[in-house]
């Protein structure tokens, strides 16, 4: 090979090097917008767009929440209040009564605010009278007097059909034996104030009056653990001073009555069937003042306001 041969293949030698790198460096070159505009590889997400390590950070919220969750809870209450209502049939033929009573309504989430109206009277600013519960629902209320007769049987009755009452007690007549209406009061009933000695209030002064509502609130509140809000005066009679004394001791309300039950008989004092809000009196008494005893009292108390399609309540929810 001349020198001449060897120059040309040099040339082309190094033309062919000089080739290859730049080719090699336009291939590198062009590589990186390529990768930049590829999507950056994507993370796995938990169902609902959520990041692996969020969701596991709130499962056991969501968990937990479920767990709170409405429907459980709903059923379960619901199979509570079917196995209720099958005791209450129950024990309403065990008692004896024509059919099962009317399960009341809730009450209501706060106390409605008295205003005066046909049942509702007011004196100034102490407490309501009230006649009639301001009320639409098919709602009478049952309150119990005085405190002698303390019949076991008539509690048990009230615990097995389930009937919420009130009571109004006197204290000369409930301390042979405040054990029974602290075992009411266990059973949701209200122990309310009737007075120490039950007199006529109306024949007392002011000092006097406040003496019996007042030291019976104290007695109460020490034997049954709750300070009453409600006062009934003996006879449903009373005055001015008797409000005034009432309210000094912490009492909002004087429910009186418009129907008296007995064991055989109802007593109506206006008209003869019940109306929404009626209160209904009775006493803790038996056979020795009555043809009869609680349990029957109670028995026809029931017929009587499940035959006019009405329930009972408790009085001190609504006042």
């Amino acid at each position: 090979m001349t020198s001449r041969s060897r120059r040309v293949l040099t040339r082309c030698g190094i033309a062919l090097g000089l080739c290859l790198c730049l080719a090699t460096a336009g291939c590198a070159d062009s590589a990186t917008p390529v990768e930049a505009a590829r999507p950056a590889p994507q993370r796995p997400q938990a169902a609902g767009g959520m990041a692996p390590e969020r969701a596991a950070a709130e499962l056991p919220a969501q968990e937990g929440a479920q767990g709170r969750g409405t429907r459980p809870d709903l059923a379960q209450r619901e199979a509570a209040a079917r196995r209720e209502r099958a005791g209450v049939v129950a024990a309403a033929r065990r008692w004896g009564l024509a059919e099962a009573p009317i399960a009341a309504p809730a009450p209501p989430a706060t106390r409605p605010v008295l205003r005066p109206g046909p049942g509702v009277r007011f004196h100034g600013d102490l407490p309501a009278v009230v006649h009639r519960v301001p009320t639409d629902e098919r709602v009478v209320f049952l309150t119990i007097d005085d405190g002698a007769e303390k019949d076991p049987d008539f509690a048990r009755m009230v615990r097995e059909l389930k009937v919420p009452f009130s009571a109004f007690v006197s204290g000369y007549l409930a301390r042979q034996d405040y054990g029974y209406f602290r075992g009411l009061h266990e059973q949701g009933v209200s122990v309310n104030n009737h007075t120490l000695n039950h007199p006529d209030l109306r024949t007392l002064g002011y000092a006097r009056q406040q003496q019996e509502i007042c030291r019976q609130q104290d007695e109460l509140t020490r034997e049954i653990g709750e300070t009453p809000r409600l006062f009934r005066p003996p006879y449903g009679e009373f005055n001015e001073d008797t409000l005034r004394a009432a309210r000094s001791c912490g009492i909002v309300a004087f429910p009186i009555w418009n129907q008296e039950a007995f064991p055989d008989h109802l007593e109506y004092r206006y008209d003869h069937v019940f109306k929404p809000g009626d209160i209904i009196l009775t006493h803790f008494r038996g056979p020795g003042q009555w043809k009869g005893d609680m349990t029957q009292m109670l028995r026809r108390v029931l017929d009587a306001v499940t035959r006019e399609g009405f329930a009972l309540a408790r009085l001190d929810d609504y006042l």
